[in-house]
């Protein structure tokens, strides 16, 4: 029998500019201090710890948790793209759920250069060399970041298909500066009109550079523990996994030569309908969702690949506010990737230590209110998808 799983502590960074950050593990021994304080356990207690980055060398995560203590646990080095976050917490998740570990440690962390994502290794054939060959082939390649290219095209390919206008897409921008302007952590929170966001310059059609998220530096960290481990501690009430699901790419990403299905839009649905169907909650359950806007067209598509809103309707629903506070569902109440930041290994932790805040209802001038079932999507090219849905009763 499955047992259930619940997030006792979560802690994070306040996200940096690439230059202005604390070294990488100096990033991690303050978002793992804040969990395990948040949690009131001490790092002895803990009995694994998954460890997500991107950019760094092998075993970077043994030199990041070795700043919370030296105790000889298992210590697993996790590189999921922009994902890599939620699979530590996924991997986390299973340890608990299994009964392999009573508290376990899921921690992420980045330190980026600045600029666009670029490949490491020019000597081999990319991870993601079908998904560019997609993209080539439906629309071929200029001079603009590859990412922006990619959802870029897909965001294209839906308003050439929906008839959808630019400014539907700035509209997400719009309503992330003003959730970012609530949270301290995030690292753009000047509210942008829409108007000034249009202004901004293409960097390809539909995205101007304020609907792409920028490179950034930070850490975030969850303290994941069985009921038995919770009672021992005398925590009551913990936020708890619901539901997750991971999935990686079908033959729709390349087959159908489709820039929607090649950024992830099946993985996204599939994950969804996993969690859904395991959880025994649907999409107008959810009263608030952080997901992967590592530009305004991919939170666009997600909103659909989730059921937040019928497919085709994304453009309604963003107009509606229905995306925002006084809505149907508060959709990246932190700001998201778009203004909080995406450090590609935190940003699924940072999620989720936003999520557990919520529930709890200390989210301060975020908060959304009556909040008790939230749901997580965190997306990397390459691919993976991994949705978590989280309740507090």
């Amino acid at each position: 029998m499955k047992r259930r799983v619940n997030v006792i502590g979560v802690g994070m960074t306040k996200f940096a500019k690439p230059g202005a950050s604390p070294e990488y593990y100096e990033m991690a021994k303050e978002a793992g201090t804040k969990a395990l304080a948040d949690a009131g356990i001490a790092y002895k207690d803990v009995q694994q710890a998954y460890v997500g980055y991107v950019y760094g060398d092998s075993t970077c995560g043994q030199r990041a948790v070795y700043e919370l203590g030296l105790t000889g646990i298992p210590v697993v080095n996790v590189n999921n793209n922009c994902s890599t976050g939620s699979t530590a917490l996924w991997l986390a998740r299973q340890a608990i759920e299994s009964g392999a570990a009573e508290c376990v440690l899921a921690l992420g962390f980045e330190k980026m250069e600045k600029g666009a994502l670029g490949n490491k290794f020019d000597d081999r054939e990319p991870p993601m060399g079908r998904h560019a060959q997609v993209m080539i082939d439906v629309q071929g390649m200029s001079a603009a970041p590859p990412a922006a290219q990619m959802f870029g095209g897909a965001g294209r390919e839906y308003r050439f298909t929906h008839g959808t206008r630019k400014e539907t897409f700035g509209k997400i921008s719009e309503k992330a500066r003003d959730h970012a302007s609530r949270n301290p952590y995030a690292l753009f929170g000047q509210k942008l009109t829409l108007a000034e966001i249009m202004a901004s310059e293409e960097v390809f059609d539909p995205l101007t550079r304020f609907q792409c998220c920028p490179p950034t530096c930070g850490a975030g960290a969850a303290i994941l523990c069985s009921d038995e481990f919770a009672k021992k501690h005398g925590i009551s009430k913990p936020v708890y996994i619901a539901a997750q699901a991971m999935t990686t790419d079908y033959a729709s990403s390349f087959d159908e030569r489709s820039l929607i299905k090649m950024v992830g839009y099946d993985m996204t649905k599939e994950a969804a309908r996993q969690v859904y169907e395991a959880s025994g909650i649907g999409p107008e359950d959810v009263q608030v969702v952080e997901l992967h806007d590592c530009f305004t067209a991919n939170e666009l598509l997600t909103y659909e690949g989730l059921g937040l809103c019928p497919e085709g309707g994304a453009e309604k629903f963003i107009w509606d506010g229905d995306n925002t506070y006084g809505g149907k569902v508060v959709t990246n109440p932190s700001g998201g990737l778009l203004s909080k930041g995406h450090p590609l290994g935190a940003t699924g932790l940072a999620q989720c230590t936003e999520l557990v805040w919520q529930l709890r209802g200390t989210a301060d001038a975020r908060q959304v209110q009556g909040a008790n079932i939230a749901l997580q999507h965190n997306l990397g090219l390459g691919g993976a998808c991994v949705v978590t849905l989280y309740r507090r009763d």
